[in-house]
């Protein structure tokens, strides 16, 4: 599996390509050369994101996970840049329940990418899997204007 790292003011970020889709995205691996065209457009367009220039990523994605999971990642992928949303209301649009919700979100194995920061909790924040936890879930609403009165 063909594996690329950038390093970002999140820390590195390293993305890995599966069969030409990316499958996982995590922190602290080391920088390294993209080899393939899909990892260094990942590169590119993860990079312009975090500096502010790209509000929708457009690359084949295949995160692991069941129906539910597959359900929720691609719930979260449509909730626009800026904008967030509650484990509650997925929730309802998916017929369960908030914890399934938040257990989805947390084994999103390609964070940022598919946004699980743009998912909150009813009374707040909630939680956030990736590096950093809530500080990073913070600065990447931040970024997004997505949380007005962290701004």
């Amino acid at each position: 599996m063909p594996v690329a790292g950038v390093e970002t003011w999140l820390g590195c970020l390293t993305v890995t390509e599966t069969d030409g889709a990316i499958t996982d995205l995590q922190w602290n691996g080391e920088p390294s050369q993209a080899e393939t065209p899909l990892l260094r457009e990942t590169i590119r367009q993860l990079s312009a994101y975090l500096d502010g220039d790209l509000k929708n990523f457009d690359l084949p994605l295949s995160p692991k996970g069941g129906d539910l999971h597959q359900a929720v990642f691609k719930a979260m992928l449509e909730i626009p840049y800026g904008e967030t949303r509650t484990y509650g209301d997925l929730a309802r649009d998916l017929a369960t329940y908030g914890q399934p919700i938040g257990q989805a979100c947390g084994a999103n194995p390609i964070p940022v990418i598919i946004p699980c920061h743009r998912i909150l909790s009813a009374n707040g924040l909630g939680g956030y899997s990736g590096s950093g936890g809530a500080e990073t879930k913070i600065a990447l609403l931040k970024l997004e204007g997505g949380f007005p009165f962290l701004i």
